[in-house]
């Protein structure tokens, strides 16, 4: 499934194209993807300037003009891809590639102006999402209430994880999984986060913590690991949405600095460790660590 950095890679790759554009038609080829979509959808967004594009966790929030939100998930397999003046990109870059063919394109945003622009969701598995809401409301719908705070904001730090950690056995990677601590981490970058940080996947989340409530230094190692490895990944991206000349879509190249994430067998990066990378399953979910370093 897509992870925080490709939803933010693909809503940089969207915006230029979509942002201050008015929604002419949106065509629905089909009733549904994971969920039906909205009552009406096509006639409530027909005619609606679009105000800007933002991101939550891993959702991407279309702004209208009338004051809602068309919430979007892109699910196991979604895409977008951008068709101006003819020429196609598709914004982002995925560990596993995103689908191409015509006949799962569901959605498409027919936009006004000059070149013609058609915003295309691709979408084979069917197992991503869009539905409109209030955009005063979002905070209290099903897929907003109770999310942690963003791992690129300012409020994420090792005193807040402390508080959320303190007395938890459960394993310290699913801690880090649950979208109530955290908003929008996968699997991939908390792979890499904890390697960076050095930090057993298995040890007890409240480890981290003192019997007085404070981080202890692993926690607070591994708060900047989470954010540079975020802020990298978005990076990666971004460099590559600069240089593209909308040919075949291929963008954003982090996949290609894993250290750990489905490198079984790789020796270990670290400089001071001669360990060699494993694979363990946890809650159904490859892990990906070294056991040689990996032990705090």
């Amino acid at each position: 499934m897509p992870e925080l950095p490709e939803v933010e890679t693909v809503r940089r790759g969207l915006a230029p194209a979509m942002e201050g554009r008015t929604i002419e038609r949106l065509e629905l080829r089909r009733a549904d993807l994971r969920f039906p979509f909205p009552d009406d959808f096509a006639t409530a967004v027909a005619g609606q300037r679009i105000a800007a594009l933002g991101r939550r966790a891993k959702y991407l929030l279309i702004d209208l003009d009338n004051g809602m939100t068309i919430v979007a998930h892109l699910g196991m397999s979604g895409s977008y891809r951008v068709e101006e003046g003819g020429i196609a990109e598709t914004p982002g870059d995925f560990h596993i590639p995103r689908g191409a063919s015509p006949a799962h394109d569901h959605v498409i945003f027919h936009l006004d102006g000059a070149p013609a622009t058609r915003i295309i969701y691709n979408d084979p598995r069917r197992f991503g999402f869009m539905k409109l809401i209030a955009r005063a409301g979002l905070d209290a719908d099903a897929s907003f209430a109770g999310l942690g705070p963003e791992p690129t904001g300012n409020s994420l730090d090792a005193d807040l994880l402390a508080t959320r950690f303190a007395g938890k056995t459960q394993p310290l990677k699913s801690a880090l999984l649950d979208q109530r601590n955290i908003a929008g981490l996968g699997n991939i970058y908390v792979c890499e986060a904890l390697w960076r940080s050095r930090l057993s996947p298995f040890r007890a989340a409240g480890h981290l913590v003192t019997p007085t409530g404070r981080p202890r230094d692993g926690l607070k190692r591994l708060v900047p690991a989470i954010r540079d490895v975020i802020a990298e990944a978005i990076e990666a991206g971004g460099s590559t949405l600069r240089d593209h000349r909308k040919t075949d879509g291929t963008l954003g190249y982090f996949q290609h600095s894993f250290a750990v994430y489905d490198q079984t067998g790789a020796p270990c990066r670290h400089a001071d460790c001669d360990g060699t990378i494993a694979r363990a399953v946890q809650s159904g979910r490859s892990t990906f660590y070294c056991p040689a370093c990996q032990k705090g």
